[in-house]
């Protein structure tokens, strides 16, 4: 009697419960990196808007950009700032921009702001304070700011 060279139906069982546990445990150390690299970048995007803030600051009289689509303002300033819309990527959809803060309702007489993320839980938020800077950061925001 000549033996197969084929597999039995209980080796195959085997290795495809072997693939099957290499994956369960792959799958939730793929979203941490995932996590990981939204952080990373909205930290990046964080800072970039913040230097353009300071140099349209720096290159309009000493104004900050008005909070209504403030990324549009860098954009079109001159010299241009931006070149696109930055947008947060913890928000569903991926089409909000970061947000803004001014420490008061006009960019005349304000002297600090706040740029920043949601945050892994997307519930993340900051204000600031016309004092002091940062007057709260509630949750998991990833921010920057001018101020302490």
């Amino acid at each position: 009697m000549k033996k197969s060279k084929a597999f039995t139906l209980i080796e195959l069982l085997i290795v495809m419960a072997v693939i099957a546990i290499l994956i369960a445990i792959a799958i939730p150390s793929f979203r941490g990196m995932q996590n990981e690299a939204k952080k990373t970048k909205a930290q990046g995007d964080v800072r970039v808007l913040k230097i353009a803030i300071e140099s349209y600051y720096k290159n309009n009289n000493n104004q900050y950009p008005a909070i209504a689509n403030y990324q549009t303002t860098l954009m079109g300033a001159s010299p241009q700032i931006l070149d696109h819309n930055l947008y947060d990527p913890f928000v569903a959809g991926g089409a909000t921009t970061y947000m803004y803060a001014l420490s008061s309702a006009t960019a005349a007489v304000s002297n600090y702001y706040i740029v920043y993320s949601v945050g892994i839980s997307g519930t993340g938020s900051c204000s600031v304070s016309n004092t002091t800077g940062v007057a709260s950061s509630l949750g998991d925001a990833i921010y920057d700011t001018n101020g302490h």
